[in-house]
């Protein structure tokens, strides 16, 4: 799955970047207290996720239809939602057509005369982008069988994975068992990517705190020039090295303006889900970038 936010920075001027231009409404939710809570940093874009409807179109757009990893789920904009200071990602048992279905076709994307279950995926690809810094999200998750959400980030230029992935958060199965992952991706000259992978058993967290899939948790890269942190409620899970990320053409995919995602999959890499209980929910607090001054 490929596996944060943001303002342009080749297409708008410094000054925007440091007043913080488009940086949403008010909020009950808003930092209090100083700007920002990082020694040298400012907050320069966040979505508090206050308004009730659908997510900020001057942030947000959406995918449809089936999309990738030969995943279940069908993306469509009806399960994305703002409710009671949230985002609000839906996965829904429901069968919907398929509209480009070929009963003979050998692609996964039109084979498949209708999909059995429906979700959303929402980025800020065009409209917000940040190049280094810090970005945090607020979630909360489901892990239930099946299930399968991600926090992600994708660099502007180049195809996938020469544009770079970074998996701020995801969760899904590996071996059978619940799995908490903290990834970047790029090109690779003999196989299709190169992984930084961090793989980290959900157990682990239940160990510390059962009642972890009922709270909420910050993720958080820390991205400079020269290395990304990840981290969730403040322990790091992976560093990449960025002077290791060189494309088979010498370029680097993450010395340059990525956009984020957000998503819940359902099925492939998330586990059979048909003996879930379903709706289920992908609630996301708040995003918030910070750059330094």
């Amino acid at each position: 799955m490929r596996k944060m936010l943001f303002i342009t920075l080749g297409a708008i001027c410094s000054a925007c970047l440091l007043t913080g231009c488009g940086s949403g409404n008010a909020s009950k939710k808003s930092i209090e207290g100083p700007v920002s809570p990082y020694q040298g940093y400012q907050l320069v874009w966040q979505d508090e996720f206050d308004q009730e409807g659908k997510p900020d179109s001057r942030f947000w757009s959406y995918e449809e239809g089936f999309v990738r990893n030969r995943e279940l789920q069908w993306y469509q904009k009806d399960n994305a939602n703002v409710k009671d200071g949230f985002l609000e990602i839906e996965g829904r048992r429901e069968q919907v057509a398929n509209p480009s279905y070929e009963e003979n076709s050998r692609d996964w994307k039109k084979n498949r005369p209708n999909a059995e279950y429906t979700s959303a995926s929402i980025n800020t690809a065009g409209k917000k982008s940040f190049q280094y810094g810090i970005v945090e999200v607020r979630a909360k998750l489901d892990t239930a069988l099946g299930m399968w959400p991600a926090i992600w980030t994708l660099g502007e230029s180049k195809g996938w994975p020469a544009n770079g992935e970074v998996d701020i958060m995801e969760y899904y199965r590996v071996n059978g068992k619940g799995t908490i992952l903290a990834n970047a991706a790029w090109a690779h000259e003999q196989k299709r990517a190169a992984w930084d992978e961090a793989k980290v058993p959900f157990s682990e967290f239940l160990e510390k705190d059962p009642n972890w899939p009922e709270k909420f948790h910050i993720w958080k890269m820390e991205w400079t020039p020269k290395a990304i942190r990840l981290s969730l409620d403040g322990e790091l899970l992976n560093e990449i090295d960025l002077a290791t990320t060189l494309n088979p053409d010498g370029s680097n995919p993450f010395h340059q303006p990525h956009y984020i995602l957000l998503n819940l999959a359902i099925g492939s890499n998330g586990g059979e889900p048909a003996k879930t209980a379903f709706p289920k929910k992908y609630l996301v607090d708040y995003v918030r970038v910070y750059q330094k001054k």
